[in-house]
């Protein structure tokens, strides 16, 4: 073969990622990673422990400030027409779009540009503080991966296209790397969303793991200085599961297959009500917020539940829910499954957040709700519950795994067959139902 035969084979083959792990560039992306990690993680644990805070003063603190003995029934009313009043402002009035919608799906895209991090924080922050249903999970890796960016075009203006992306990957691992509960996790969630494999993704991988497990660290050490916790999602004190049986993967079918059609409703509904959004945003978007409260008070008023349990990500609700799950009777458990979701869908249509952690609690709900079935109980039923739920809205099958058998802790080992099943029968019908689509314009999942 001739020699310019060769050269266009070296052209077309990939390259060696050994060659790039030991080149001197590599390495110093590693520190890089490192290096950025540290403040982007500071960063992330600042925004988290403002939208704590705010919940506790808007919902706890100021009605006691008041004068009222407990929240009246009507409160969670001003504060969401609020919520969506200052989302669409954020929306129509900064630079970008504040971030990914989020009845779009869970996605990543190009790093956040500097000038966009501002309205991508506040409307995250106006979503999340004042009660609507989304989680603090795609703004982080918005602001971490812009944060990431804007870092290395600093130190090297000229840098290339594809050192600013595993920068700002990196920051994006940094900034998530406790919330859902392990910087694995974290690293699985990032690397499925963008879809990485083949033989570059150890080299993907060693900054975005490196950086996830220094904001770990940062995280547990601003703990222990503020002792406002981790923001990390974890379910204690479970029941010992050690063998599941035949009717539980039977019941993991089931289930797997009627999440789905759960989810499919929830992106249904968000895309019909989002097309009302772009006609009138300020005015539906603040609508959408008293409707999302509506269906809390709803809630609350039907049951002798709190209305926390509708409104927010469902983060801290959800250990709770588990916990206390002896004393829920099946037509709250009902009627939470329904009034989440649908605050869910509301809120997808046109606030800004995440929808990892409301697909949790809502799973957990349909998992709670499960262990009443014959031959089944709250462990594996929480583990199809959390695993079929979420890959039916993420749409992101190993990371549902990992979630609903790593946040089960001891008890992961036995349950991860359940889950498998349920994530494999849930994704399979996802894929194979019609994609969501507006009753209004058809517009689809895809496209929103």
């Amino acid at each position: 073969m001739n020699s310019s035969g060769n050269e266009h084979i070296e052209q077309v083959l990939p390259p060696d990622p050994l060659t790039i792990v030991r080149s001197k560039a590599y390495i110093q992306a590693l520190v890089l990673a490192a290096l950025i990690a540290l403040p982007v993680a500071a960063v992330a644990y600042v925004f988290l422990a403002l939208v704590a805070w705010l919940q506790e003063a808007l919902y706890t603190d100021l009605p006691s400030g008041l004068g009222f003995d407990a929240p009246p029934v009507w409160w969670p009313v001003p504060l969401l027409a609020m919520s969506g009043l200052l989302v669409a402002l954020c929306i129509r009035s900064l630079p970008g779009n504040c971030g990914h919608s989020p009845s779009g799906g869970f996605q990543q895209g190009a790093p956040t540009l500097p000038i966009e991090l501002p309205g991508v924080a506040l409307a995250a922050l106006a979503t999340l503080s004042l009660g609507a249903v989304l989680g603090p999970e795609a703004p982080l890796i918005a602001i971490g991966g812009g944060l990431g960016a804007l870092a290395i075009q600093s130190i090297k203006r000229d840098a290339p296209p594809t050192a600013v992306a595993l920068i700002a990957s990196a920051g994006s691992f940094a900034a998530i790397s406790t919330l859902i509960g392990s910087p694995v996790v974290a690293a699985f969630l990032m690397l499925e969303v963008a879809g990485l494999g083949g033989t570059m993704l150890a080299v993907a991988l060693l900054p975005g793991l490196l950086a996830a497990g220094l904001g770990f660290l940062v995280f547990i050490g601003l703990d222990s200085l503020t002792g406002r916790g981790t923001f990390s999602l974890a379910i204690p004190d479970l029941p010992a599961f050690t063998t599941p049986t035949v009717a539980m993967f039977a019941w993991a079918v089931v289930l797997g297959l009627l999440c789905p059609l759960l989810g499919w409703l929830i992106y249904t509904v968000a895309l019909s009500v989002r097309t009302l959004v772009h006609a009138r945003r300020l005015l539906v978007t603040a609508l959408l917020g008293v409707g999302i409260a509506a269906l809390a008070i709803l809630f609350a008023e039907s049951t002798d539940q709190g209305n926390e349990y509708v409104l927010f990500s469902g983060q801290a609700q959800l250990p709770v829910l588990i916990e206390q799950s002896a004393a829920w009777s099946t037509g709250a458990l009902l009627l939470v499954i329904v009034c989440k979701g649908l605050a869910y869908a509301l809120s997808l249509s046109a606030f800004r957040g995440g929808p990892i952690f409301p697909s949790l609690f809502i799973g957990g709900a349909i998992g709670v709700l499960a262990a009443d079935l014959p031959g089944m109980s709250l462990v594996p039923g929480l583990a199809i519950g959390i695993g079929a739920m979420c890959v039916s809205m993420l749409k992101l099958p190993f990371t549902s795994v990992l979630l609903a058998t790593v946040l089960l802790s001891s008890d992961a080992y036995a349950v991860m067959p359940l889950a498998i099943v349920a994530v494999v029968a849930a994704y399979v019908l996802t894929v194979w139902i019609p994609a969501p689509r507006s009753w209004f314009d058809r517009e689809s999942v895809g496209t929103a």
